[in-house]
């Protein structure tokens, strides 16, 4: 659980220049779990941390991290669920989200990345599922070129 966490920090200290570190880790109870999540234009993100995770760096591409967590289980573990979703522009036009697992010792979580236009809100719909419970995560962020 420590590099989710090291990870949650980095994208938070990467970030807190620019915006409030509590933007940068958002959570949401959804049934039995606690659902961490972080939206970030990934021209934030580390060239080395890019390669590490094979992502792209562009001033229009946002990257998407996801933690699910147990919500009721001391020390709350890490849990691996299937994950499927899109983000919708302001016109309506979905982009599928295609997320990708990082499992790292006890940490797993799942990162994604979809195009944006310069201050465009996208509203992010994600569906989380695992042995046959099923949870709807949906927020929105505002995103715009570096």
């Amino acid at each position: 659980m420590r590099t989710l966490a090291k990870l949650f920090l980095l994208v938070s200290f990467c970030l807190g220049a620019t915006i409030n570190v509590a933007q940068a880790e958002q959570s949401k109870r959804l049934g039995p779990w606690e659902v961490h999540y972080n939206a970030f234009n990934s021209t934030f993100l580390q060239p080395e941390i890019a390669r590490q995770y094979n992502l792209e760096r562009s001033d229009t591409l946002a990257t998407l991290n996801i933690a699910v967590l147990a919500a009721e289980t001391a020390g709350k573990p890490a849990q691996r669920v299937s994950l499927e979703g899109y983000a919708m522009n302001p016109l309506s036009v979905q982009q599928r989200l295609d997320f990708q697992e990082v499992v790292e010792g006890a940490a797993v979580y799942y990162i994604a990345q979809t195009r944006f236009t310069n201050l465009e809100t996208l509203r992010f719909f994600i569906t989380i599922k695992k042995d046959g419970e099923t949870q709807e995560l949906r927020f929105s962020d505002e995103f715009w070129r570096n």
